[in-house]
């Protein structure tokens, strides 16, 4: 948008600039002709009244001589005929065709002193004439080459005090349109950026009132709505947190009669009944839990984005630097015994060779590979489970894939949302929390989950992560990691 108002505004003062150095061009041009043409005019009126006198008295050597002066004055030719013969002065003849049309003009008694307006570069001088004599008979013409050198190195030295001028007043105008587009677009490319903000994370800062009387306007509204929105997110997510946190107490209380009921039941029915509302109370308890996490995941999501300056990525915000591996090989040992249970196997690649880190919380990092692991185990029977960290195009990818039946690309895409699960495992226990929570926690260190079809059949769930680099853009090395806490 900045590069469109500024071509229109700089072709707008280049236009301003030619048209401004036309007019004052033409002018000069105008100035310097009739300047010229009334000098010349006048010299050529007192050439002629000597060659009337000359010819008057029968004489013609007064006026040889002042024709000679003056050629060798002003380096110009001057032919006169009369009717004894013709005088020529500084080599001018009747051979050019410009000449002899001008005597034959002049026999006519038309005056031709009008010169054409001066340019700076064409012929080197250009013929006027007149006749003279009495009021009924023209007794000769007088013609004078006008030299145009000097009156066109003036022009041309104006020429170039002009463009200098027009060079220093366009640089002058385009500057002022810089500044001026970036002083109406810089609001508009905070609010912009504070939209995108406010669409990621639900906050945004206070945009600065600054710019156009409008513009300065409609970022104070702005503001205003955005802060509106933030209390209104930040309120339900702590309305989500503080219900579910109140909610475990009257379950635990309810778990904890119910326990006691337990121990008065007698026949098997009245034990196969509570063993159904016993997990009915443990699925409402994963529930509480999921959501908990959950509203803490969202929470850490939205508190990290809002550390950035306005406009700059979660990512840019400083996070320590941790090598992912350990994570995942204390992930893999906790998740052995669950992963025997159903009959899945756990394998756990080699570490990279050079080491790879990443800026992310170590907590939640193990948080995340534990998520997609149990994930695999519940939802992939017996099926094969790799867990891998390597490098890839500037990043580091952690996966976690199996060999079990996976899911269809429009399943792949609705995984991340709140309480989805596959039509397929509507029999396994399990909240739908499992995905967002990784998928939040991952925005919120600065990388991001994608699932993607594992071949031949499966599920790869990838979190992808910047490469630490430092600041001559190596990557970071174990000696300069971290230590993890």
């Amino acid at each position: 948008m900045k590069l469109r108002v500024l071509g229109i505004l700089s072709v707008l003062a280049v236009l301003i600039v030619i048209i401004a150095s036309n007019a004052i061009l033409t002018s000069a041009s105008r100035e310097l002709t009739q300047e010229l043409q009334i000098n010349r005019a006048a010299s050529l009126n007192r050439l002629a009244q000597v060659a009337f006198d000359a010819a008057s008295a029968g004489e013609t050597a007064q006026l040889q001589t002042e024709m000679d002066r003056y050629s060798e004055l002003y380096g110009e030719g001057v032919l006169i005929r009369l009717q004894q013969g013709t005088l020529r002065s500084g080599g001018l003849s009747e051979d050019g065709a410009d000449v002899r049309d001008a005597v034959a003009r002049a026999n006519l008694n038309l005056s031709d002193t009008t010169l054409t307006p001066l340019q700076p570069f064409g012929p080197g001088s250009e013929v006027i004439s007149r006749s003279f004599g009495s009021a009924s008979q023209v007794l000769g013409e007088a013609v004078l080459d006008v030299n145009l050198d000097a009156a066109r190195q003036k022009l041309r030295e104006r020429w170039i005090v002009v463009g200098l001028a027009a060079a220093a007043l366009a640089a002058v105008l385009l500057l002022g349109a810089a500044r001026v587009t970036g002083w109406v677009l810089r609001p508009v490319h905070r609010l912009n950026a504070a939209v995108t903000e406010l669409e990621a994370t639900g906050r945004t800062g206070q945009l600065p009132a600054d710019g156009p009387p409008e513009l300065r306007k409609l970022s104070r509204s702005f503001t205003t709505m955005a802060q509106t929105v933030s209390k209104s997110l930040e309120s339900q997510r702590q309305l989500i947190a503080d219900t579910s946190h109140e909610l475990r107490n009257p379950v635990g209380a309810l778990r904890l009669r119910f326990d006691l009921l337990q121990l008065e039941l007698k026949t098997a029915r009245e034990h196969d009944a509570a063993a159904g509302v016993l997990a009915e109370l443990e699925r409402v308890e994963e529930i509480l839990d999921g959501v908990l996490k959950l509203a803490a995941a969202e929470h850490r999501a939205s508190e990290d984005s809002a550390r950035g300056p306005l406009g700059i990525p979660p990512r840019a915000v400083q996070a320590p630097l941790l090598d992912p591996y350990p994570i995942l090989q204390e992930e893999a040992e906790r998740a052995g015994p669950a992963a025997q249970r159903s009959g899945a196997s756990i394998l756990l690649d080699d570490p990279p060779a050079p080491g790879l880190h990443i800026a992310c919380n170590a907590a939640e990092l193990a948080q995340m590979v534990g998520e997609l692991i149990n994930n695999a185990i519940k939802y992939a029977a017996g099926a094969h489970i790799s867990v891998a960290a390597h490098g890839r195009q500037g990043s580091v990818a952690i996966e976690v894939s199996d060999d079990g039946p996976g899911l269809s690309a429009d399943e792949r895409t609705a995984a991340t949302s709140r309480f989805w699960r596959s039509p397929a495992h509507r029999k396994i226990r399990g909240t739908g929390l499992g995905m967002t929570i990784v998928d939040k926690l991952a925005a919120a260190n600065g990388g991001r989950l994608v699932l993607a079809a594992a071949s031949p059949h499966g599920l790869i769930a990838r979190l992808e992560f910047p490469l630490a680099v430092d600041v001559q853009g190596n990557s970071i090395g174990p000696e300069q990691a971290a230590p993890r806490g």
